[in-house]
């Protein structure tokens, strides 16, 4: 109580805990998420501006998302390995590989015979395969992630070849083509896939011990392997996982273009690379955000198609994507510098 009015005293506000509790909304995976969503909304206003209500029709909606897809579903995985302080630099010829001997001529015949999901099941053991090569390679023989699947990138893809004799499949079979280009509830099933997967993806990174594993071993392996976690066997699991996402996704590609062949796929595994990084994984390892690569998806195919919708040169396209690439790692930068100057600012304890 005020002693000379006899009215209760104001209670002081503490605007550096306000501010403090701001600051860490803003870092922490709201502001993120935030960021992303404002750089959405802005290229779609941009889209909206430059060709109208052409741009923002539910048709063309559904191209960005349907364009969104594969390479979102190839994202979900690399996400999983990036965290892992990982890389994969092998999704995009696997994909090639997955779609080929899907196509293969005695592969459809057994699906005719029985049911397309034989495809399914014989595209995604290739991609486990794969993912499962790398894997050993990475956990086992100590190899540097980079080389190792650079090595599996060149290896799929020359496989690719010799199985289809640099010849382009055709996918006969109508009932898997009929499922892949079908529509549900008026979203083709392409999307729904990449929805599933994103689901999946997030409640395996964010609700089950896998997930927590895979960051604990991105932010310090040595210090998980200590306190019991088997790295090495987590590490095959996680390329294992990748491996299956590119099978997915080379089924998806087999969907949309009724082929298979060695080139799908092509330089695909860097825009995803790109769509994690802008999403705010950290290259380093350490912290994965499912949404955020989702969204990093959403931002380089609406701007995809953007420049489509203007009929702009693809060089301008790739240098674009070139510049969003370096600020985002710039920003992870700037974020990882002000964790370690807030580390060192706090106080010491007695």
């Amino acid at each position: 109580m005020d002693q000379q009015t006899g009215t209760p005293a104001e209670v002081p506000i503490d605007s550096t805990k306000s501010s403090g509790v701001m600051q860490t909304l803003l870092h922490g995976p709201a502001g993120r998420s935030l960021g992303l969503v404002v750089a959405l909304v802005v290229l779609i206003l941009i889209g909206f501006i430059t060709s109208g209500d052409r741009f923002t029709s539910s048709e063309n909606m559904l191209v960005i998302l349907r364009h969104a897809s594969i390479i979102g579903v190839l994202s979900i995985g690399v996400t999983f390995v990036i965290t892992a302080g990982g890389i994969d630099l092998s999704v995009g010829s696997v994909l090639g590989l997955t779609s080929v001997v899907g196509s293969l001529t005695a592969v459809q015949a057994a699906a005719s015979e029985s049911t397309w999901l034989i495809m399914v099941l014989v595209a995604l053991l290739v991609g486990a395969i794969a993912g499962f090569v790398n894997g050993v390679v990475i956990a086992y023989g100590n190899v540097v992630a980079f080389i190792a699947t650079l090595a599996t990138l060149v290896a799929a893809r020359g496989l690719a070849e010799i199985i289809s004799q640099r010849r382009t499949l055709l996918v006969t079979n109508t009932d898997f083509t009929k499922f892949m280009r079908a529509d549900f509830l008026g979203v083709p099933v392409l999307v729904w896939i990449f929805a599933l997967a994103a689901a999946a993806g997030w409640f395996l990174l964010n609700r089950t011990t896998f997930g927590r594993r895979t960051v604990a071993i991105g932010g310090n392996l040595e210090a998980s392997r200590l306190a019991g976690i088997k790295v090495k066997r987590h590490i095959v699991s996680l390329y294992v996982l990748v491996g299956v996402t590119a099978g997915i996704a080379g089924l998806m590609m087999m969907g949309r273009t009724t082929s298979g062949t060695s080139t799908h796929g092509y330089l695909y595994e860097l825009d995803a690379i790109a769509a994690v990084v802008v999403g705010g994984t950290l290259l380093v390892g350490g912290r994965g955000t499912i949404m955020g690569t989702v969204f990093g998806v959403l931002i380089f195919s609406t701007l995809t198609n953007v420049f489509t919708q203007n009929n702009m040169d693809t060089s301008v396209q790739a240098l674009a994507k070139g510049a969003i690439i370096v600020l985002a790692v710039l920003l992870q930068q700037r974020f990882a510098s002000g964790k370690v100057r807030k580390a060192k600012k706090l106080p010491l304890k007695a």
